[in-house]
């Protein structure tokens, strides 16, 4: 049934509880766990040059070590969870609109499932901007699991 699962990251607390679920998942069918962290260069286009916008679109975050870091320590969670459960893991890193991204990288790798953690925008903001897992809800027709984080007291 799923061969290949996808786990968009940002690292946040929200996202490793997307990672544990789609590690639960893909041991169940024997799936490749796929880890993507995408840089939304809609939110930090307004600090940089052309140039570098292009090279994060590109997912070239060489010379940028904060952003690099964020990336590799966030698809590289994913990948040792999914090592330490016995599978295969492939990871990506890419800029552009984060919805855009998840649902072109479902599309050109053939991903039968989308494991996304949830983030709790609420109010106005969340009515105005919508969140990165509802626009990739509209933006695809693969199937999405979406999981919610809840913190243990």
């Amino acid at each position: 049934m799923y061969e290949r699962i996808l786990v968009p990251t940002d690292g946040s607390n929200v996202a490793e509880a997307a990672v544990e679920q789609a590690i639960d998942i893909a041991t169940k069918y024997d799936a490749e766990i796929h880890a993507l962290f995408v840089a939304d260069t809609d939110a930090i286009a307004y600090g940089l040059g052309a140039e570098q916008v292009d090279r994060i679109r590109q997912g070239q975050f060489e010379g940028m070590t904060e952003l690099r870091e964020d990336a590799e320590e966030a698809t590289g969670y994913v990948t040792n969870a999914a090592e330490a459960a016995g599978l295969t893991a492939t990871e990506r890193h890419a800029g552009g609109q984060p919805h855009r991204m998840i649902a072109d990288y479902a599309a050109d790798n053939d991903i039968d499932l989308i494991v996304i953690g949830s983030h709790g925008r609420s109010g106005v903001r969340r009515a105005l901007l919508g969140s990165v897992t509802e626009r990739v809800l509209r933006s695809t027709h693969v199937p999405v699991l979406v999981v919610d984080y809840t913190a243990e007291d």
